[in-house]
């Protein structure tokens, strides 16, 4: 149904309504053998290698728009010295992180297509929450029982919060030990409507709004959708706003 029919019912039943790229830092670390040296042609400084460059890059690509200061540390081949590779094709294997302790893929093209893989370390040093206090299940949030730390990422829960938004209504759904990182699964939203409860119904256009009232269908919270039945039986969809009014969507 069209928001402008959705529009036109509201009217009928509420009457007259309202109208730096990350800093790479090589450094060297122990790697695994390639196991193909032996069968391609002489190998050239690491520092030098295309593949080292085509790995950084590629790594540095996977980890844009994670918080935090990102740096790249790849390790050299055993004996520093790598074969030639064509056309490196990095990638990373099924289900890897592209940060802590990771073991980079790279095809390489040619005649003779084969596989190398080269061991890196890429560190995320970034700010995460943690409870101020130990804390109980059910409890609400606030600025006072957080607390901020820096650590790497590689290094924290995979859950961890690093966006003091995803605290904004937040309670706790268990209990959380003092000085413990806050995670994402340790947390639910405040439920801001509750089945049954009457609400303001509102559809926003370029140039207009109309309100009208409905009865919620479900428990929600802020910023989740829930179904709404208007005056007239119709059962709409609508995005929770607060604790008395709702976006039809």
């Amino acid at each position: 149904m069209t928001p402008a029919l959705i529009a036109a019912g509201l009217l009928c039943t509420a009457g007259a309504a309202s109208a730096a790229p990350a800093q790479v830092t090589p450094v060297a670390m122990q790697a695994a053998p390639s196991g193909h040296a032996g069968s391609h042609p002489a190998a050239t400084p690491f520092a030098e290698d295309p593949v080292r460059v085509a790995v950084e890059r590629f790594l540095l690509q996977q980890t844009n728009g994670l918080p935090g200061k990102v740096s790249v540390q790849v390790a050299p081949p055993s004996g520093g010295r790598a074969p030639d590779c064509v056309s490196p094709d990095p990638f990373l294997p099924a289900g890897a992180s592209p940060w802590g302790r990771v073991s980079v893929g790279v095809r390489c093209g040619g005649e003779r297509p084969w596989v190398r893989y080269l061991q890196a370390r890429v560190s995320v040093l970034t700010d995460y929450y943690v409870a101020a206090r130990a804390m109980g299940p059910g409890e609400p949030v606030g600025q006072a029982d957080i607390e901020v730390r820096q650590g790497d990422l590689a290094a924290l829960p995979r859950a961890v919060i690093t966006d003091a938004a995803q605290l904004a209504g937040a309670v706790t759904a268990n209990r959380i030990a003092a000085g413990s990182p806050m995670r994402t699964d340790l947390l639910r939203k405040a439920i801001a409507v509750r089945q049954g409860q009457t609400v303001t119904v509102t559809v926003e256009g370029d140039a207009f709004q109309i309100t009208s009232e409905g009865k919620v269908l479900a428990d929600a919270a802020t910023g989740n959708t829930v179904q709404v039945r208007l005056r007239n039986g119709q059962v709409v969809s609508a995005l929770v706003r607060s604790g008395d009014t709702v976006v039809l969507q």
